[in-house]
């Protein structure tokens, strides 16, 4: 491999890691606690390992009790390094070959193995400075459970993984099932050999590699070189080491099994969190949850109380003043409501709306859940839960935050049209157009009580204008009344108009904040997470 392949292949691996991790954290919080560990230590593996010598690969010997296993190590690495005896019967403790020893001690470190041996130059397998590190493991299926998890634990840390296996247990379930299927994302840093082919005869030899070649397909390691061999009678012993040259000479065997390790690991997480895309929120979506809460929120009540108020208020000011006074005794609807003050600061008021009751209640929940379920259609279950959660959590702020957004909308109740000012005036003429009338008719009225000279009044059309004067600054004064009643009525229906507007408005940013925004950081965070799932699982 050349070195400019290297460094592409690296700078991948770097970025489907860092893919990885970012997976990792937006899903935090969404799914099980165990899938994120999982990625952490997968990603914990590859940092330690990166770190380390770049120029050894690590070829682990992995078998049950049995299969010939150390004696295969002994065979391909020349040497009798992991000879059964019945001082050892099995493997019991991690045995390394060493060519190229520069640079392997902090690895085999990091691989917590202690017995290391460095060994002279093998023919087809390793020169003294090749950099391998051949390792005969414990058995996996081995009694003792410190034997297994060393096992286990180095299936998760070696390069290159050799599966040992014999004619009688090659098709063992709990090989299969516990080793090799959840391996099988690994393949390309895989070989299997078929050791001990020496007690079978041709015919059975070829059927047994047939039938195991079938199962690895069923495992998903399809692709994997199979090699049969006899470490006692050394056939396909060369083949074997030819295999594990070819890797060595690639240099390429971490990152292959690093980027196989982030792929397992996103695809774990994949299955954890299931397919699919929320549906994300839309316009008819917002529009309907606000008008919702709107409704929950008595906007109506102080809609129709801002109406009432205008009317009542446009009524005392353009009315007949000999009677207007009445309304005072009418109590003004919005200050019974605490609003319509002009103080816009709802962290000092509040209003005197009546606590929602169950009734309000259950509508804005609905329009929560509704809003939630829409906006998270099609997202997998583990974020469509996470989704309605947040929801859920901003629904318990609401009933004091929209009550504060009503509290603190400007309902122009404060601002009075300068048609008010028109009437008002003439109504006042009108009134002292009346009064004088009245005046004069009662001076004229005392002048022939006391027998006085009344003198004659101006006339027009055969109507003293006294008398015009009463009889027109009335009829005036009512016509400006019944005119004021009527503009009234249509300026308090804008008013009211108005004020819904800018009420629904300041509900909607409360639901904005605390029902839309949250919902749509989660779909953001899904959408997120699904783009680095598929970058970390992208070769």
């Amino acid at each position: 491999m050349s070195r400019h392949s290297q460094v592409r292949e690296s700078s991948q691996l770097q970025r489907r890691l860092e893919a990885l991790n970012t997976a990792r954290e937006l899903a935090e919080g969404v799914l099980p606690d165990d899938a994120l560990h999982s990625a952490y230590e997968v990603l914990e593996r590859a940092t330690s390992r990166r770190s380390l010598s770049a120029g050894h690969t690590v070829v682990g010997f992995f078998g049950a009790t049995g299969s010939g296993k150390s004696s295969l190590f002994n065979a391909v690495s020349g040497s009798g390094l992991a000879t059964a005896t019945a001082r050892r019967p099995t493997t019991s403790q991690p045995l390394a070959g060493i060519w190229g020893e520069d640079g392997s001690g902090p690895l085999l470190d990091w691989l917590d193995v202690k017995e290391r041996h460095t060994l002279p130059p093998v023919p087809g397998l390793a020169d003294a400075d090749t950099g391998l590190v051949l390792l005969d493991l414990p058995d996996f299926d081995s009694t003792r459970a410190e034997n297994r998890e060393i096992a286990q634990r180095m299936v998760g840390m070696v390069d290159v993984l050799v599966w040992v296996l014999d004619p009688q247990k090659y098709a063992d379930a709990a090989v299969h099932n516990d080793f090799l299927r959840p391996m099988a994302s690994h393949g390309a840093v895989t070989l299997v050999v078929l050791n001990q082919v020496d007690t079978l005869s041709a015919a059975d030899a070829s059927a047994v590699m047939l039938s195991l070649e079938g199962i690895l397909a069923r495992d998903g390691l399809g692709a994997v070189r199979v090699l049969g061999t006899s470490a006692v009678t050394g056939d396909g012993v060369p083949a074997v080491r030819g295999a594990i040259r070819n890797v060595v000479v690639q240099r390429e065997a971490t990152t292959k099994r690093l980027a196989a390790d982030v792929a397992k690991a996103a695809a774990e997480l994949a299955a954890v969190s299931g397919e699919g895309e929320a549906r994300g929120i839309h316009g008819g979506a917002r529009a309907r949850l606000a008008s919702e809460l709107a409704t929950a929120a008595n906007v109506p009540v102080v809609v129709d109380a801002v109406q009432r108020s205008f009317a009542r208020e446009s009524a005392r000011r353009t009315g007949w003043p000999v009677t207007r006074w009445l309304l005072r005794f009418r109590p003004d609807p919005l200050r019974r409501l605490n609003l319509g003050r002009g103080d816009t600061r709802p962290e000092l008021n509040r209003t005197s709306l009546p606590p929602a009751g169950a009734p309000e209640r259950a509508r804005t929940d609905a329009a929560v859940r509704d809003f939630a379920d829409e906006a998270s259609a099609g997202a997998p279950g583990p974020w469509r839960a996470a989704i309605r959660s947040v929801a859920r959590d901003g629904r318990g702020q609401l009933p004091d935050a929209l009550d504060q957004a009503i509290a603190g909308t400007d309902l122009k109740a404060t601002k009075r049209p300068l048609w008010w000012v028109l009437f008002n005036t003439l109504q006042w003429l009108a009134l002292l157009l009346a009064v004088g009338g009245l005046g004069w008719l009662g001076v004229l009225a005392a002048l022939g009580y006391f027998q006085m000279p009344v003198p004659e009044v101006p006339r027009t059309e055969g109507w003293p204008w006294p008398t015009l004067m009463v009889t027109g600054g009335v009829a005036l004064g009512i016509a400006l009344a019944v005119a004021g009643r009527i503009l009234g009525g249509w300026a308090a229906r804008a008013r009211a108009s108005g004020a819904a507007k800018r009420l629904k408005s300041a509900v909607a940013v409360v639901a904005e904040k605390w029902i839309v925004e949250p919902v749509d950081v989660e779909i953001t965070r899904l959408k997120a997470f699904n783009a680095a799932l598929k970058a970390a699982r992208s070769a």
